[in-house]
């Protein structure tokens, strides 16, 4: 599979990784990051990766439903969230992997177009693309 990427982004961390900082090449965000507390860390107000991730993948998929609403003539209602729940454990075959759970709330429009609209974004999303042989993605969907 090739990508023909239109649009480029990076970002060095600096210090322990998951307890340094992260900063975009061009400055616009430098975050202080912090082990939580779950995976042995301090916790705190910084920032990690499955927040970060968190809040790409709510932002992609909302915005991949706009494209899939064009291909499947279901209008997007007003309103319309998307909450992106990410986990981290431990993997049976060991490491780590991370869990992933959507819920979009697509108000008003009927279960089966809501089911039909979330199915054809999530073949559209990069994030879901991303991460389809990998990890199994929950998806509730709510009227």
């Amino acid at each position: 599979m090739s990508v023909d990427a239109k649009y480029k982004v990076s970002a060095t961390a600096h210090g322990g990784g998951r307890d340094g900082r992260t900063v975009l090449d061009d400055k616009t965000m430098d975050l202080q990051l912090t082990l939580p507390k779950e995976l042995g860390g301090p916790g705190g107000d910084g920032a990690n990766p499955e927040k970060l991730f968190a809040l790409g993948y709510s932002a992609c998929y909302l915005g991949a439903m706009r494209v899939a609403s064009q291909q499947t003539k279901i209008k997007v209602p007003e309103g319309t969230t998307v909450k992106a729940e990410i986990g981290i454990g431990p993997r049976s075959e060991g490491g780590f992997g991370i869990t992933a759970a959507l819920d979009a709330y697509l108000p008003g429009l009927s279960e089966a177009d809501a089911k039909t609209l979330t199915e054809a974004t999530h073949g559209i999303c990069p994030y879901s693309n991303a991460i389809r042989a990998s990890v199994d993605v929950v998806t509730n969907v709510r009227t």
